[in-house]
């Protein structure tokens, strides 16, 4: 798995962690079952801090991504494929709807408009 961060962006190290793996799993780089590198040897490989590697697979492991087990590591789920490409546009829909002016509030009612339309049929 290809890690890259930038210590210029706003975007945090374990986000970019994060972001980075999704990607390779949205692009069936990283597939069900495939192991991440241990939190250690990535620290080292990026040359950070272990548990900024560990926030980042928390993230993952979070959006149901990867299970982190003890002894086992942190592996790929059988849906991380589909789940990556949703949560890489919702991460950009939120961006958007920020850049836009939208709070967090109204970007919530518009996604519970969209899930659940108008007369409560469902999709």
């Amino acid at each position: 798995m290809l890690v890259t961060i930038d210590h210029s962006l706003p975007l945090g190290l374990a986000e970019q962690i994060a972001a980075s793996a999704r990607r390779s799993m949205a692009e069936g780089k990283l597939r069900k079952g495939d192991r991440l590198p241990s939190a250690r040897a990535l620290a080292r490989t990026l040359d950070i801090n272990m548990h900024t590697v560990l926030r980042g697979y928390q993230i993952l492991k979070r959006d149901r991504l990867i299970d982190l087990r003890p002894g086992r590591g942190a592996v790929v789920t059988a849906e991380a494929a589909d789940l990556a490409m949703i949560v890489e546009a919702c991460l950009h829909f939120v961006q958007t709807a920020k850049r836009a002016g939208m709070s967090s509030r109204d970007i919530l009612s518009l996604v519970a408009a969209h899930v659940e339309p108008a007369g409560g049929a469902s999709q």
